[in-house]
């Protein structure tokens, strides 16, 4: 039996501050804690990160987001051999951050960013988090920021909890994203996903029944509404029994299942030597709900319960 806990949604209800969220500046935020085991695995060298300040608006009190970019040692030489140019972004929930739900955001970049065919990998703060029409134009604003720099066309599309609310809103509106994920995600402000349906883009959907913050009813909700739209199913609900809304218990292969989905959605396969890359914990389970707080992800109203 799913959660039933309110409330479906996380979306502020005070008005905007006059200050944005603070950047997370933390070093050992660029890499997962234990990325450099990847580099005997990897076959070249750990992808490259760069903290970034990604403007979104030039009228706004607020003007600019943090953000972190996994790019591929090679990746600007295979693109300009033709590869397709595919990049992931990766959003948090209602208190912001760039950790994403148990940490997964770090390790994901950082496998999914040094693979032999890797792609970019961008995990986004936001301005003024849990505020949708805010949230929007931030990830409208990372997708120009790589299409600019990196010639980026396409787009996967991840978030946690309230990031279900951008997630779904681009996905449904902007014709470059060719896929969309969501961990724990909450209801309102997810029109898009009639869009989103009618487009048949990939969609996987995650939730841990025993959700206290966000009951995993939603998620199932959301996803009746995209089958009721979808031409041709290529979606995915999975409930883990009796997780939490950060997936704590399941966060190991509920982060498999994410890096598979990007990489589908990416066209890119993954060579059977390197499926142990996307099978090595980088994030300890001590370490995961205290990673979340250091990068911004935990706070009123977010939780691990």
């Amino acid at each position: 039996m799913t959660s039933t806990a309110e409330p479906t949604s996380l979306s502020a209800r005070s008005p905007t501050p006059t200050q944005g969220h603070a950047d997370p500046k933390h070093p050992h935020l660029e890499h997962a804690p234990a990325a450099k085991s990847l580099q005997k695995q990897a076959h070249k060298q750990l992808c490259t990160v760069k903290p970034l300040s990604i403007t979104a608006s030039k009228t706004d009190p607020v003007k600019s987001f943090a953000a972190y970019l996994h790019t591929p040692q090679n990746y600007h030489r295979e693109a300009t051999e033709g590869r397709e140019k595919t990049a992931a972004i990766l959003m948090s929930g209602a208190s912001g951050g760039v950790a994403g739900p148990s940490s997964m955001y770090l390790s994901i970049a950082d496998k999914v960013a040094s693979l032999r065919r890797g792609i970019p990998v961008l995990r986004m703060d936001y301005r003024y988090p849990a505020r949708n029409k805010y949230c929007v134009p931030d990830v409208l604003a990372a997708m120009d920021y790589l299409k600019r720099g990196f010639a980026v066309e396409r787009f996967v599309l991840v978030g946690w909890s309230f990031g279900g609310a951008p997630v779904l809103t681009v996905g449904g509106m902007d014709e470059r994203v060719v896929g969309c994920a969501v961990v724990a995600s909450q209801t309102e402000e997810t029109e898009g996903m009639r869009r989103v349906g009618e487009k048949s883009l990939p969609l996987l959907l995650m939730h841990g029944t025993a959700d206290a913050v966000l009951g995993a009813s939603g998620s199932e909700s959301l996803f009746e509404r995209y089958k009721r739209c979808v031409r041709e199913d290529c979606g995915e609900l999975r409930l883990f029994e009796g997780d939490d809304h950060a997936l704590t218990r399941n966060s190991r292969e509920a982060e498999a299942m994410l890096c598979a989905f990007i990489m589908k959605c990416a066209g890119e396969e993954v060579a059977e030597d390197e499926e142990e890359v996307l099978e090595k914990t980088l994030v300890g389970e001590e370490e995961k709900v205290k990673v979340m707080e250091e990068a911004g992800d935990l706070g009123e109203p977010e939780s691990v319960r």
